[in-house]
C-alpha cells in the first residue's frame, strides 16, 4: 500500500519533471505528472526536453508545458555528429540554469533521455532536491553521475544498491500507461476487436513504435510455420517496415498486420504467448498483464541492459529469453512450442506476475512530496 501522502501549501507545488527521447522514458514521467495533478489538481508542472525528440509532441498532447534543450546523445565509433556534442552540453548547461532559475521549482525529477542529465544537474546546483527514476536493471551513466547528489533514486529491480549509494534507493517499480492497469476486457471481446478466431490459440508479435526489424524478419520466415500450427498472430510492424510485411502476409489469413496498435491492451487480453523486445516499460507492462512471454532483447541498447532486464525474469522462471542473433533460426519454433505446452504457459504467467508493481506512480510520487515535506 502506497502513502498517497497529499499536503496543503499556501503556493500551488512547482514541480520540473526531466525524461525524453524515447517512450520508454516519456511515459513514465507523464505518468508521474498524472499523478502529482491527481493529487494536487493546482501543482505547476514544467517539462524539460530534447528538442527535435518526441517529448516536444507527446507532452503537450498530455497536457504539459515543455521547454527544449539542443541536446543529443553521444553516438559509438566515429560518427561526425559527436563534434557537436560538446557544444550541445554546453548549451544545455548554461539553458538548464536559466530554465531552473526562472521556474524555480520545489523538486526536480529525472526518468532518463538526453535532457535529463543537464536539466537535473542544474537543479541540483541550484540547491533544488532530485529525485531520479532509474527503469531498467542496469543503470545509464548519467543516472549513476546524478544518483551522487541526487537526495532519491527509484528503481525497478532488487539489487539495485550495486549502482547507487543504499540509502537514497528506493524499490517503486516503473509507472506505465493507465490503460493497461485498467484493463479488464475479456479475452473473447478482445479477439473479436481484431477480428480473430475464438478457438485458436493468439501470438503477439510487438516490437515497439517503430517496430522491430529482427522480429519482423523472424515472422516473414516464419509465415509459413505459423499456419501450418494453426497459430493466429498479431503482428504490429511499426511504420518503417509496415508495407513489406503486410505484403509479406498477403493470402495468410491467420496473420493480422498493423503498423501500430493503439489498444495495445486489447491486444495483450487477446494473446496466449507475446513476443517482445525487452525495453524496461514493456517489460514493466508485461508484468501487469500476466501473460507468458518470450523477450528477443535488442542488442545495441546502451550497456546490453535490455539482455540484463530480460534475465531478471528468466532467472525468476518468469519469461523465455532468446538472443537477437538467434532469433531468426529459433524464435518461431519456440513460440509454437510454447502456445501449444500448457503447463509452461501458466507457469510462466504465474511467475511473472510477482514482478508486477501496479501502484509504481503512486509510490514515486509519495518520495517526491516527502523530499517537498521535507525542503
Amino acid at each position: 500500500m502506497t502513502l498517497s501522502i497529499k499536503f496543503k501549501m499556501k503556493e500551488p507545488i512547482k514541480i520540473l519533471i526531466s525524461g525524453g527521447g524515447t517512450g520508454g522514458h516519456i511515459f513514465p514521467a507523464i505518468a508521474i505528472a498524472n499523478e502529482i495533478r491527481r493529487r494536487e489538481p493546482d501543482a505547476d508542472i514544467l517539462f524539460v526536453g530534447a528538442e527535435n525528440k518526441m517529448e516536444m509532441e507527446k507532452v503537450p498532447k498530455a497536457g504539459y508545458k515543455i521547454e527544449g534543450l539542443w541536446i543529443s546523445g553521444f553516438h559509438r565509433g566515429l560518427d561526425m555528429r559527436n563534434f557537436s556534442f560538446p557544444i550541445k552540453l554546453i548549451s544545455s548547461y548554461f539553458r538548464s540554469g536559466t530554465i531552473v532559475r526562472k521556474f524555480r521549482p520545489d523538486v526536480a525529477v529525472g526518468t532518463g533521455g538526453f535532457a535529463s542529465g543537464p536539466a537535473l544537474n542544474a537543479a541540483i546546483r541550484n540547491r533544488v532536491p532530485a529525485l531520479i527514476q532509474e527503469q531498467n536493471s542496469f543503470p545509464g551513466v548519467t543516472n549513476k553521475i546524478l544518483s551522487r547528489k541526487a537526495k532519491k533514486v527509484c528503481v525497478a529491480y532488487d539489487g539495485m544498491d550495486k549502482y547507487f549509494p543504499t540509502a537514497k534507493v528506493v524499490k517503486t517499480g516503473n509507472p506505465v500507461r493507465q490503460s493497461i492497469i485498467l484493463c479488464n476486457v475479456k479475452p473473447e471481446k478482445a479477439r473479436k476487436d481484431f477480428d480473430l478466431d475464438l478457438d485458436s490459440k493468439i501470438l503477439f508479435v510487438v516490437g515497439g513504435s517503430l517496430g522491430s526489424r529482427t522480429l519482423n524478419n523472424c515472422m516473414k520466415v516464419g509465415l509459413q510455420k505459423l499456419h501450418e500450427a494453426n497459430i493466429q498472430v498479431l503482428w504490429q510492424t511499426g511504420s518503417l517496415l509496415f508495407e513489406e510485411c503486410k505484403s509479406a502476409a498477403k493470402g495468410f489469413d491467420n496473420i493480422k498486420v498493423f503498423d501500430f496498435i493503439t489498444n495495445i491492451d486489447h491486444a495483450y487480453a487477446a494473446a496466449d504467448v507475446i513476443v517482445s523486445r525487452a525495453g524496461a516499460i514493456a517489460i514493466s507492462e508485461l508484468c501487469l498483464v500476466g501473460k507468458p512471454i518470450i523477450l528477443v532483447p535488442l542488442p545495441s541498447a546502451a550497456e546490453d541492459h535490455q539482455t540484463k532486464n530480460a534475465m531478471a525474469l528468466v532467472n525468476g522462471n518468469a519469461a523465455v529469453h532468446i538472443s537477437d542473433r538467434d532469433a531468426q533460426n529459433e524464435l518461431v519454433k519456440a513460440a509454437i512450442e510454447l502456445i501449444n505446452n500448457d503447463k509452461k504457459r501458466k507457469e510462466l504467467a504465474d511467475n511473472i506476475q510477482n514482478f508486477a508493481i501496479p501502484d509504481a506512480a503512486e509510490r514515486i510520487v509519495d518520495e517526491v512530496f516527502k523530499l517537498i515535506n521535507k525542503n
